[in-house]
Protein backbone atom coordinates (compact mmCIF):
# COMPACT_ATOMS: atom_id res chain seq x y z
CA UNK A 1 0.00 0.00 0.00
CA UNK A 2 1.52 3.28 -1.09
CA UNK A 3 1.35 6.42 1.03
CA UNK A 4 0.48 8.47 -2.05
CA UNK A 5 -3.05 7.01 -2.11
CA UNK A 6 -4.01 8.68 1.16
CA UNK A 7 -6.14 11.81 1.46
CA UNK A 8 -3.97 14.87 1.96
CA UNK A 9 -4.85 18.45 2.73
CA UNK A 10 -2.80 21.62 3.07
CA UNK A 11 -4.05 24.54 5.13
CA UNK A 12 -2.66 27.82 6.43
CA UNK A 13 -2.00 27.92 10.21
CA UNK A 14 -2.10 31.54 11.32
CA UNK A 15 -0.59 30.84 14.75
CA UNK A 16 2.50 29.24 13.21
CA UNK A 17 2.70 31.49 10.17
CA UNK A 18 3.16 28.41 7.99
CA UNK A 19 1.24 25.88 5.96
CA UNK A 20 0.33 22.56 7.55
CA UNK A 21 0.27 19.36 5.54
CA UNK A 22 -2.27 16.91 6.95
CA UNK A 23 -3.43 13.38 6.20
CA UNK A 24 -7.05 12.38 6.93
CA UNK A 25 -6.18 8.73 7.57
CA UNK A 26 -3.36 9.69 9.98
CA UNK A 27 -4.84 12.60 11.99
CA UNK A 28 -1.93 12.72 14.44
CA UNK A 29 0.64 13.40 11.68
CA UNK A 30 1.38 16.81 10.16
CA UNK A 31 4.15 18.85 8.60
CA UNK A 32 4.69 22.62 8.78
CA UNK A 33 6.41 24.48 5.95
CA UNK A 34 6.69 27.94 4.40
CA UNK A 35 4.97 26.87 1.15
CA UNK A 36 1.96 24.64 0.48
CA UNK A 37 4.06 22.46 -1.82
CA UNK A 38 6.67 21.86 0.87
CA UNK A 39 3.96 21.09 3.45
CA UNK A 40 2.47 18.47 1.14
CA UNK A 41 5.86 16.91 0.38
CA UNK A 42 6.67 16.85 4.10
CA UNK A 43 3.48 15.21 5.29
CA UNK A 44 3.66 12.62 2.48
CA UNK A 45 7.18 11.74 3.64
CA UNK A 46 6.04 11.47 7.29
CA UNK A 47 3.10 9.24 6.31
CA UNK A 48 5.35 7.08 4.16
CA UNK A 49 7.68 6.62 7.13
CA UNK A 50 4.80 5.80 9.46
CA UNK A 51 3.44 3.21 7.03
CA UNK A 52 6.90 1.61 6.71
CA UNK A 53 7.27 1.48 10.51
CA UNK A 54 3.81 0.01 10.95
CA UNK A 55 4.49 -2.59 8.27
CA UNK A 56 7.82 -3.53 9.91
CA UNK A 57 6.09 -3.93 13.28
CA UNK A 58 3.20 -5.98 11.91
CA UNK A 59 0.65 -3.29 12.77
CA UNK A 60 -2.62 -2.71 10.93
CA UNK A 61 -2.17 0.02 8.34
CA UNK A 62 -5.15 2.32 7.68
CA UNK A 63 -6.83 1.77 4.32
CA UNK A 64 -6.75 4.85 2.10
CA UNK A 65 -10.23 6.36 1.81
CA UNK A 66 -9.68 6.62 -1.95
CA UNK A 67 -9.50 2.83 -2.30
CA UNK A 68 -12.38 2.05 0.07
CA UNK A 69 -15.60 0.78 -1.50
CA UNK A 70 -18.63 2.67 -0.17
CA UNK A 71 -22.11 1.11 -0.21
CA UNK A 72 -23.95 4.42 -0.38
CA UNK A 73 -25.85 3.50 2.78
CA UNK A 74 -25.42 4.61 6.36
CA UNK A 75 -27.72 4.70 9.36
CA UNK A 76 -28.36 7.84 11.33
CA UNK A 77 -30.40 8.38 14.48
CA UNK A 78 -32.51 11.51 14.74
CA UNK A 79 -35.17 12.67 17.21
CA UNK A 80 -38.64 11.25 16.44
CA UNK A 81 -40.12 14.70 15.79
CA UNK A 82 -37.42 15.45 13.19
CA UNK A 83 -38.15 12.08 11.55
CA UNK A 84 -41.87 12.88 11.46
CA UNK A 85 -41.26 16.35 9.99
CA UNK A 86 -39.02 14.91 7.28
CA UNK A 87 -41.63 12.28 6.37
CA UNK A 88 -44.28 15.00 6.11
CA UNK A 89 -42.01 17.18 3.97
CA UNK A 90 -41.23 14.26 1.65
CA UNK A 91 -44.92 13.41 1.31
CA UNK A 92 -45.77 17.04 0.52
CA UNK A 93 -43.10 17.05 -2.21
CA UNK A 94 -44.27 13.63 -3.51
CA UNK A 95 -40.79 12.11 -3.12
CA UNK A 96 -39.35 9.39 -0.92
CA UNK A 97 -37.83 10.16 2.45
CA UNK A 98 -34.53 8.82 1.13
CA UNK A 99 -34.58 11.21 -1.83
CA UNK A 100 -35.44 14.18 0.39
CA UNK A 101 -32.66 13.46 2.90
CA UNK A 102 -30.14 12.77 0.15
CA UNK A 103 -30.98 16.11 -1.47
CA UNK A 104 -30.61 17.92 1.87
CA UNK A 105 -27.24 16.28 2.52
CA UNK A 106 -25.86 17.15 -0.90
CA UNK A 107 -26.91 20.80 -0.86
CA UNK A 108 -23.96 23.19 -0.80
CA UNK A 109 -24.42 25.63 2.06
Amino acid sequence: MKADKYTYKVTWVQEDGEYAGLCVEFPSLSWLAKTPEAALRGVRKVVSGAVADMRANGEDIPEPLATHKFSGKFQVRIPPDVHRNLVIEAAEEHISLNRLVSAKLTKQG
